[in-house]
């Protein structure tokens, strides 16, 4: 049975990872690297093998990624609570992509099927709050081109 804090918890780490989907679409890559502990690594789930390592690192990929409309539906988000201000979780995502529309209107959606995929997490508590240790990708399907 669960106690009210941990009801707290768990709330706040649902949230981070809402607010992680939602600070990747909107392009904010210093907020997004702010999740992360400063030692913090993560992979894409294109790649789920390649870490990368430390928030520079994290900031880093980010802005080195080509400008791209997206948007991020997360669901099924899992919290488990490990005590003494650690936590795992769980979670899928669902992307859509596409470009920038040249008059500044609504972005082109891709060709291509949105990608499905999940995030694995590791999470502690610090004083700025729940952030991420490590944020392991990996893809549900394949992609077929």
């Amino acid at each position: 049975m669960y106690e009210p804090d941990d009801w707290v918890a768990k709330s706040a780490i649902a949230e981070l990872v809402t607010l992680y989907a939602a600070l990747n679409d909107a392009g904010d890559w210093d907020a997004v690297a702010l999740l992360y502990t400063e030692d913090g690594r993560m992979s894409r789930p294109a790649a789920p093998d390649d870490f990368f390592a430390g928030r520079g690192a994290i900031l880093e990929s980010f802005r080195a990624r080509p400008p791209r409309a997206a948007r991020h539906i997360v669901a099924n988000v899992l919290v488990t609570l490990k005590g003494h201000g650690h936590a795992s979780a769980t979670s899928q995502i669902l992307l859509f992509a596409g470009s920038f529309a040249a008059d500044g209107g609504l972005p082109v959606l891709s060709g291509s099927a949105p990608l499905i995929g999940t995030y694995r997490d590791q999470i502690i508590r610090t004083e700025q709050g729940w952030r991420f240790v490590e944020r392991r990708g990996s893809l549900d399907f394949k992609v077929l081109k």
